[in-house]
């Protein structure tokens, strides 16, 4: 399906299905500063070929969704050096009601929910607050909120923080570099399609100001672990060994966190996910969602 725009929670969100909408839906929610590219076609469409409706959107502050305008600048020396976030526009919550938004418009009651690093919390954040609208989330390589777990390797940080170029050029060579550093060390580094992605991305939206801004809305999030507590609906976690973005702790915390859930980590994987993993990845998603209920019999 082409590209299409729902008007959702008050703002518009860039979305694109694959599959029969007849299936079962998966959401797709990216992670932190990443395009709806970020999930690729092929991905999708494998996920498609397992009998599912699949759905991947921007969010809000990236590709063609909404840019959130106004309000204080995002400082996000406060926000990493002393926790002062502040300066915040939004939050998770407004995210994750996006995503609701996002389904209100497809006209889908409840659906899977797959989340990727912001996504997972995001994710996370919707079965908190609506679990009667998801019928199984699987958290990758994400994590609960709390500092004490999940923090990324002090050679990160510089990387993470260094603003993208504004020329197309140097910023697909700054995607290329940020992306080496937390890719899996355990798999081939893919530059070709990371320079597409990058390319395809800076075509459709180039931005920097989202990534502040959604990154100040994770540090202004809060912990959820205690609320992960009262989380009943089938969840997988999935995590890197060796990412060194969000390091395996914050998988291991959220797996604890939410009754029943399943952890796999993965050995050889950092904060990404290689297409050598693709397989095993779809096959545990896959499974998981064989434990939810249908969704006649939440309603």
């Amino acid at each position: 399906m082409t590209e299409q725009i729902a008007q959702a929670n008050g703002i518009e969100i860039a979305y694109e299905t694959f599959g029969d909408p007849e299936r079962p839906a998966i959401l797709l929610v990216m992670g932190l500063g990443v395009q709806m590219l970020g999930w690729p076609d092929e991905f999708c469409e494998l996920l498609a070929d397992r009998g599912f409706h699949v759905i991947r959107f921007d969010n809000r502050d990236v590709g063609r969704s909404t840019k959130i305008e106004g309000g204080p600048p995002p400082d996000l020396a406060a926000a990493m050096m002393t926790g002062d976030a502040s300066s915040a526009s939004y939050t998770l919550d407004d995210m994750a009601n996006d995503a609701f938004g996002l389904l209100d418009h497809l006209g889908i009651e409840a659906a899977h929910v797959v989340g990727i690093s912001m996504g997972g919390m995001i994710g996370q954040t919707m079965a908190i607050g609506r679990p009667e609208r998801v019928l199984s989330l699987t958290s990758i390589m994400s994590t609960t909120g709390d500092r004490a777990v999940g923090q990324p390797l002090a050679e990160v940080l510089p990387v993470l923080v260094t603003p993208a170029p504004a020329d197309r050029p140097g910023f697909v060579d700054h995607a290329v570099s940020m992306w080496r550093v937390i890719a899996s060390p355990g798999f081939p580094f893919d530059e070709e399609r990371i320079r597409l992605l990058a390319g395809a991305s800076y075509e459709r939206s180039y931005h920097p100001a989202g990534f502040g801004r959604q990154l100040l809305a994770i540090a202004a999030s809060g912990d959820r672990t205690e609320a992960l507590g009262a989380v009943r609906v089938p969840t997988l976690v999935i995590h890197g060994k060796e990412d060194p973005l969000i390091t395996v702790s914050g998988g291991e915390a959220t797996a604890r966190a939410i009754p029943d859930a399943e952890l796999m980590v993965i050995p050889g994987m950092g904060h990404d996910l290689p297409l050598a993993l693709w397989p095993q990845v779809i096959d545990a998603i896959v499974q998981n969602t064989a434990r939810a209920a249908s969704p006649s019999e939440i309603a």
